[in-house]
């Protein structure tokens, strides 16, 4: 398998990740987790359902799921044959691989027997990262088989503390991820109406599901802080790194748009249609951003001397 079909390989394996992660999040948005009764994999017995809309998006889940399983399973066996020798593009492969394994077991599971709001949210988690996994496979892929080839000519190395920095803000990011899963599993949204204020307050009483979206609003306005900082750093001290730079700014504009796409989720609750394209951008907007805070993590990493890629 020559370099091209690796990369167009780790290409197709997010594509399919990443729908199997906008489906999941369409199942559970459109309450169409239960549609094929308690039943996996089959659908009310069925192989092919009853065409009905909930069953639909449930089974095509279902599918964009077992596709994304194939797709990592070819991408580890790929990249173990054809490029050991890239230690970090093999660790990405077996990442995705791993992780869709975990969070398919835990939706099957989900189907079975019902489960409560925090392991539904850790769910949400693994998808998460099975997602940043496989963009991680493919920017990386990229970056090695790109325009440049596998280059080996010395790199600039950045400092501990900007290393420490990325690392920080992406574990956060993940934390912020969880707390917005709880919110959406408790169905906590309608918590506090109005943005940036929550019922017309700075802080609101902590009660029931205020105190969970206050919680995830405050966690959220941190991230952006971490995020902003991140960036300018990555921007303006970084300037021999045009890669690092790219990142920076994809992660600034990502965490902008998701602050906005939360606010669209607050004004738009009560209306079902505009509710449901604002709540799945806002999703699609923090695996992307996740998923470029851990694939920066990595290359700071590398960058800084921590780790070898071959």
């Amino acid at each position: 398998m020559t370099t091209h079909q690796l990369k167009w390989l780790s290409y197709m394996t997010c594509l399919i990740m990443f729908m199997a992660l906008f489906g999941g999040v369409v199942v559970s948005k459109t309450g169409s987790g239960l549609e094929c009764g308690n039943q996996w994999p089959l659908c009310h017995g069925r192989l092919i359902p009853a065409y009905t809309i909930g069953s639909l998006i449930e089974y095509t889940h279902r599918l964009f799921s077992g596709l994304a399983g194939l797709l990592s399973l070819a991408s580890m066996f790929a990249f173990w044959r054809y490029a050991r020798h890239r230690r970090d593009l093999l660790a990405y492969a077996r990442l995705t691989l791993l992780f869709v394994i975990v969070q398919g077991g835990m939706g099957a599971l989900a189907v079975v027997k019902s489960q409560s709001a925090p392991v539904m949210a850790l769910h949400m988690g693994f998808s998460l990262i099975a997602f940043a996994s496989s963009l991680m496979l493919a920017l990386g892929t990229r970056q090695a088989f790109g325009l440049g080839g596998d280059s080996r000519t010395e790199q600039p190395v950045v400092r501990k503390g900007f290393r420490n920095l990325t690392w920080v803000t992406a574990v956060y990011s993940y934390i912020v991820v969880y707390i917005g899963a709880y919110v959406s599993h408790t169905s906590s949204q309608g918590g506090c109406s109005g943005w940036p204020l929550c019922n017309g307050e700075w802080i609101p009483e902590m009660s029931g599901g205020v105190g969970i979206v206050f919680v995830h609003r405050m966690a959220a306005a941190l991230l952006f802080i971490l995020t902003a900082v991140l960036g300018h750093l990555a921007f303006w001290k970084h300037k021999d790194i045009p890669e690092l730079r790219a990142l920076g700014v994809s992660a600034v504009l990502l965490c902008l748009m998701q602050v906005f796409s939360g606010a669209a989720v607050v004004y738009t609750l009560y209306n079902e249609r505009l509710y449901i394209f604002a709540a799945l951008s806002h999703i699609v907007l923090i695996s992307g951003l996740f998923g470029v805070l851990c694939y920066m993590s990595v290359r700071v990493w590398q960058l800084s001397g921590g780790g070898s890629k071959r």
